[in-house]
């Protein structure tokens, strides 16, 4: 169970990585021309690039503490915070009818509610 929950931590942490860098360096007109970008339109650069920077702090947050044993606590902090962001994130795309964001959304989702589950309970870094 630990080995899977470090391999969704990572996965995920690669996601997080990817999506909060793509948001800091990508133009906003260049990522609301991609495919599940067209979101970027209806907000401002400074929230895009706020939420960037957040995507890239919660990639931090859900395997650094961990790996560092400074507050591994803040592991499965962070994946119900990125729970919630997806939520919002899922609330935005159905708005917009974007189904396939929303499927991959909801996956994240899941596998982060997968690591605040087995980090707060079975396999908890205090036990």
């Amino acid at each position: 169970m630990n080995l899977a929950l470090w391999i969704v931590a990572g996965l995920l942490a690669v996601v997080m990585l990817v999506g909060g860098v793509t948001k800091l360096f990508v133009p906003k007109d260049k990522l609301a021309a991609t495919a599940n970008g067209g979101w970027t339109a209806d907000f401002g650069v400074g929230f895009v690039k706020t939420l960037g920077a957040v995507e890239v702090l919660a990639a931090l947050g859900i395997t650094l503490p961990a790996v560092v044993d400074i507050a591994p606590i803040m592991v499965p902090v962070t994946a119900v915070c990125w729970v919630a962001l997806m939520v919002g994130a899922m609330i935005i795309h159905l708005r917009r009818g974007e189904r396939t964001a929303v499927v991959a959304n909801l996956v994240y989702l899941a596998m982060a509610a997968f690591v605040a589950w087995g980090r707060f309970g079975p396999e908890s870094f205090g036990a």
